[in-house]
Formats: C-alpha cells, sequence, structure tokens
C-alpha cells in the first residue's frame, strides 16, 4: 500500500462526477449517487469552496477514494470519508484518518477538536475512529435514515488537541452522578 493524498482541483469535475457516481455508498446518506446530483454537489461547493477542501486518495498512483473536509473556519471541523467498495477493507480508512487528523491539526492551529459521525453498523469506520485516537462521544439513536426506509442508531466520535498531542485519548465526562 503506497496512499498519497491530492488536493482536488476545480478542473476534476468530470473524474469527481464519475468517482460519486460508478460506486454504491452503503453508509451515506445518498447510497447511490446520479450524475446529476454530483453535479449539483459541485455547483454547490461541497468539495472545494468556502470552509471546504477535498483530497483524492491516491493508491499506486490510482484514486481509490475521497476525503472531504468541512467547516475549515471553525474549530470543530468535520470530515467525509469515501473509499471505494473493492478497497475497502485494507487498511486505507485508517491511514486516511491518522493523516486528515495530523494535517488539520497541523495547517489549522485554531482547531481544538475533529468530529465523524457514522452508522452504528459501520463497524469498520467505528474501528477506524478508535485506531486513529478518537473517542465516541455521542449515540444518537434512531437519527440516520437511510434511502430504504430504515432508521438506523448513528455515532459520534471526536478527537481532541491536547489527545493527539499527548498520545492520549481521554473518556468523555458522562456526569453520571446526576442519576444517583
Amino acid at each position: 500500500m503506497d496512499i498519497s493524498f491530492r488536493r482536488l482541483s476545480a478542473s476534476e469535475t468530470t473524474p469527481l462526477i464519475h468517482f460519486l457516481t460508478s460506486d454504491d455508498w452503503p453508509f451515506h446518506a445518498v447510497r447511490e449517487v446520479d450524475p446529476e446530483t454530483a453535479g449539483r454537489w459541485i455547483t454547490e461547493g461541497r468539495f472545494e469552496g468556502e470552509g471546504n477542501r477535498s483530497f483524492w486518495v491516491v493508491d499506486g498512483g490510482v484514486a481509490v477514494g475521497l476525503v472531504r473536509l468541512m467547516d475549515l473556519g471553525d474549530t470543530t471541523p468535520l470530515f467525509d470519508l469515501r473509499l471505494r467498495a473493492a478497497d475497502r477493507g485494507r487498511g486505507i480508512g485508517s491511514a486516511v484518518v491518522a493523516w486528515l487528523t495530523r494535517y488539520l491539526f497541523e495547517e489549522f492551529p485554531d482547531v481544538r477538536r475533529i468530529e465523524g459521525t457514522t452508522r452504528q453498523d459501520n463497524r469498520p469506520m467505528r474501528r477506524v475512529f478508535l485506531r486513529c485516537g478518537y473517542a465516541k462521544e455521542a449515540h444518537y439513536r434512531d437519527a440516520w435514515p437511510s434511502p430504504d426506509g430504515e432508521v438506523h442508531d448513528a455515532v459520534g466520535y471526536a478527537v481532541l488537541r491536547r489527545d493527539w498531542l499527548s498520545g492520549e485519548v481521554t473518556a468523555p465526562q458522562w456526569n453520571d452522578e446526576l442519576l444517583e
């Protein structure tokens, strides 16, 4: 595995539309993206624009994924990760999350924390979060509707700058003493 990252350029509309429409995204709100939707997302600035940056995830010269960084003007940015089905399960997700964590903390000195949310049944992504030093901070019941009408739980993770710097994961304070 030879993973690198290349910033998405404005001229890559056609390759981006092809990437988004040529695979199935089972843990995203839109599982199958059609060309019109992909084009609209690009026009809206979801991938490159005010507060957003996107990077191709490249393995051996081939784009195997896309990571989108959002809310870059905020102290708590978010990210979205898409890996081609053929490349899932190879450890690329962990490499991407480790890279984006380092990138955000090094390039944006005001970033205090980085957040990510996934469906409860996306076990591979949940393992990636934990492997990369993110702590589970939230569990939202029946919060993630899927196109087939099923509703899933959503799980939120975050990494704090101080935890990333120290290499230690601090657990959230749940205030369980309030329940006693």
